[in-house]
């Protein structure tokens, strides 16, 4: 695996801040979660996560690795609040996801996660300013404002002259951008990505992990890769065995 080089970040007087500056956003605490064996008529369950138990602070990209099937995206769906796990609990900034109705979490997740995905998941019929002004919509935030936030977002990760552009006519790279401003629209505490490099060739994944390390600098981030370049933006990385924490290095 490549070096892990550590970002400077800053206390709000300018200093270097050091772990005990930066609250902790994310806390898992002995998570484990199954899953059913869906369609073979019995109870057999899949163990995805065991014993689950990791930190993510402010301002601090934390990397997942490991095989697929090790647990990873049960992770981010799990920071995201779209699953609850069987036993143990997932704080966000202080607050149990696992003690919220499934309302109460889609509103944490609307106003305080961002998500990246792999493949994008932009609605193709939308412009760039509209899907990542999709979010607002769900917010009821007023049609004037969202278009701002949008195209200022745009304009943030070099997109500013492909606002009006369907996702079909960007290239790959530019709809992970797009991807990743609408994650930002909402102001969002947290960004999980998964795989945010898989669908990009080196330099586009290069220039998508340069931004991705820069909006990491004042939030938590969890990227879930099984690149070593991507792992290599990280502070730490959890690294996952058959649903287990095997190594937690900073």
């Amino acid at each position: 695996m490549s070096t892990h080089l550590p970002r400077q970040t800053t206390t709000p007087d300018g200093q270097p801040s050091t772990d005990a500056d930066r609250r902790v956003a994310v806390r898992f605490s002995d998570v484990t979660h199954e899953y059913g064996s869906s369609g073979r008529g019995d109870d057999r369950t899949v163990t995805a996560l065991r014993d689950v138990s990791f930190d993510v602070r402010a301002g601090e990209i934390v990397g997942l690795e490991g095989p697929s099937g090790s647990g990873k995206s049960t992770i981010l769906h799990a920071v995201s609040g779209l699953l609850v796990p069987a036993e143990g609990s997932i704080e966000l900034h202080g607050t149990d996801l696992t003690a919220l109705s499934d309302a109460e979490r889609t509103r944490l997740r609307r106003r305080h996660v961002g998500i990246v995905f792999q493949r994008f998941h932009l609605l193709p019929s939308l412009s760039a300013r509209a899907n990542v002004a999709l979010p607002l919509v769900q917010a009821g935030v007023p049609r004037k404002t969202r278009r701002e936030r949008a195209e200022s977002l745009l304009e943030e990760v070099g997109l500013g002259d492909r606002i009006t552009h369907l996702p079909g006519e960007l290239s790959g790279g530019e709809r992970q951008r797009v991807a990743i401003a609408r994650a930002l629209v909402t102001d969002p505490d947290v960004i999980v990505a998964d795989e945010p490099t898989g669908e990009l060739d080196t330099a586009t994944g290069a220039s998508v992990l340069e931004l991705l390390t820069d909006i990491g600098r004042d939030r938590a981030m969890v990227v879930a890769s099984h690149d070593d370049e991507t792992l290599a933006v990280a502070d730490r990385v959890v690294t996952l065995r058959d649903g287990r924490v095997v190594v937690n290095e900073g």
